[in-house]
């Protein structure tokens, strides 16, 4: 099989095995996943609209279809979830995470300066009060 720019390798395609929803006998046949997976592929990756996902990989309204529908019903977050615990089995992932000081910044108007010139110009203290003798 020739892999496509965009397109997921043999050894792709086989780390998503048994993670993806079975295929349902009854009613219409489906289109195969892995042409399916391909042309969601080509389309987040090309950055093209629905409709221009070439011909080799299903009408585009299938295509999104089934991106939609995998979207919605949890697929695509049970596939992630499937692939770091392989990965995480395998001692793949490291899950130390740091961030420091140096690399978070805040906006200018975060800092905390002086503002609303306007409000504290109308303020008063207590000895300015008329009431107060």
């Amino acid at each position: 099989m020739v892999v496509r720019r965009y397109e997921l390798s043999d050894g792709e395609w086989e780390g998503l095995s048994g993670l993806l929803p079975p295929v349902v006998n009854g009613g219409r046949p489906r289109m195969d996943d892995r042409r399916v997976l391909n042309g969601i592929a080509w389309k987040i990756r090309s950055g093209a609209p629905w409709r221009d996902v070439p011909e080799r990989y299903g009408p585009w309204r299938s295509v999104y279809a089934r991106f939609r529908r995998w979207a919605l019903d949890g697929t695509f977050q049970r596939v992630l979830a499937g692939l770091q615990a392989r990965a995480d089995a395998r001692g793949d992932v490291d899950w130390l995470v740091s961030i420091d000081s140096t690399i978070t910044r805040a906006h200018q108007h975060a800092a905390g300066a002086k503002g609303g010139g306007a409000i504290r110009a109308n303020r008063f203290t207590p000895s300015d009060d008329p009431e107060v003798d």
